[in-house]
């Protein structure tokens, strides 16, 4: 498949199959965590950089296969970038209504959320995650590095406006790096923010795969949980620190992996968990995929990491 990837187990949606709008890397951020890499566009711009009809064919031909939903709890869609650049986005989330009773979410950094048509569009959603790193000027600079034109108070502005409307769940993520968005300043200013914004959830996260940029370091579980006892409302630490148990033996299905692999680095365990195999088979097939040149990893943080090759 070239836009539909997965079905992956997520923490907060169970069983989702990804939907990927754009190809890597079209954003108007250029966040200093990124998994994805640097930007190929870097651009505000709302335009079809994927063609509309493909994708919704796509998700046409997956549905049409006989018991292919039927585990799915959620479509999710995400971007290699920012998906609310696509300027087919309501029409693909109007078409997955239509065409299936699932949930569908929509992962976004809510840059564009101060236009009326993206909020329009993302109110056909019934999940919306977007992110806010930030709510002081000098940190969402740092950390965000927004393309000319990004207004921090009008992102604020229109989630603000947009979760005042909207009918579904809004789940909104504030991903903190040590020494950039974590002052007790901008603990002030989000909480202002938040207290402003009323999401149904606060979601709270710190770097865990290799970033954009080697200064981009993680938060401890126990300063995440202090900055959770300041801010307003519903907060949960999404950010894993569990030692996780191997996920049960399944087939070995590496299309679906270099897929994965494709749009972000993965520990074997996130493989493991995320495509249901056990770590022998893991194993094996990391192994065979690195001897081949299709993959290639690297360490970060004690961890290594997978990612598709350049030459790939």
């Amino acid at each position: 498949m070239k836009y539909l990837f997965g079905p992956v187990n997520s923490r907060r949606l169970g069983l989702s199959l990804g939907i990927d709008l754009l190809p890597a890397k079209i954003c108007n951020f250029s966040c200093v965590y990124c998994e994805v890499g640097p930007n190929s566009i870097f651009t505000c711009e709302r335009r079809e950089y994927t063609p509309t009809r493909e994708i919704t064919a796509e998700i046409d031909s997956f549905l049409a296969a006989p018991g292919q939903a039927k585990p799915i709890d959620v479509f999710t869609i995400t971007a290699s970038g920012e998906p609310t650049l696509h300027s087919g986005l309501g029409e693909i989330i109007s078409h997955l209504k239509a065409k299936t009773a699932l949930p569908v979410a929509v992962l976004t950094n809510g840059s564009l959320l101060y236009r009326a048509d993206v909020r329009q569009e993302l109110a056909l959603a019934d999940i919306v995650i977007p992110s806010l790193d930030a709510a002081r000027e000098e940190s969402f600079r740092k950390i965000n590095r927004p393309a000319q034109g990004v207004n921090l108070q009008e992102i604020i502005k229109g989630l603000t406006l947009f979760a005042r409307d909207f009918k579904g769940e809004l789940w909104l993520e504030i991903l903190f790096c040590k020494g950039i968005n974590d002052s007790a300043e901008d603990i002030a200013a989000l909480r202002q923010a938040l207290l402003a914004i009323k999401p149904a959830k606060i979601q709270l996260n710190t770097v865990a795969r290799p970033p954009l940029e080697d200064f981009a370091k993680p938060l401890s579980e126990a300063e995440l949980a202090e900055i959770r006892r300041q801010l307003p409302g519903t907060v949960e630490i999404i950010a894993d620190f569990r030692k996780r148990k191997r996920a049960p033996a399944g087939s070995a299905k590496k299309t679906e992996l270099l897929e994965m692999l494709r749009r972000r680095p993965c520990t074997e365990t996130d493989i493991c968990e995320a495509l249901n195999l056990d770590s022998n088979s893991t194993a094996r097939l990391l192994q065979e995929l690195t001897a081949s040149g299709e993959i290639a990893h690297s360490a970060h943080m004690g961890k290594i990491y997978y990612q598709t090759s350049q030459t790939a």
